[in-house]
């Protein structure tokens, strides 16, 4: 199982992935580095474990919005 380092919030993690996803795993922690860096920027150093919180709960509401638009276009899809 290899081992990835990523950076969020200017902190190094090493986090573990199964074999050949070592990419998306450093693309996806680039996304959760960009909502933590948006974050900073509105409400300041509140603490990492803080930042990290809200950045997965705006992630989170994003993921639950994407999938009320597919539910409602598969909906829209089904009555025509």
């Amino acid at each position: 199982m290899p081992l990835v380092n990523v950076m969020v919030n200017s902190r190094a993690y090493t986090i573990a992935c199964d074999d050949g996803e070592e990419d998306h795993l450093r693309e996806l922690a680039a996304h959760v580095d960009t909502k933590v860096r948006e974050l900073l920027e509105s409400v300041g150093q509140v603490g990492d474990q803080r930042l990290l919180l809200m950045a997965a709960v705006l992630i989170t509401d994003e993921l639950f919005e994407a999938r009320a638009r597919l539910d409602a276009h598969e909906i829209g899809r089904a009555h025509v």
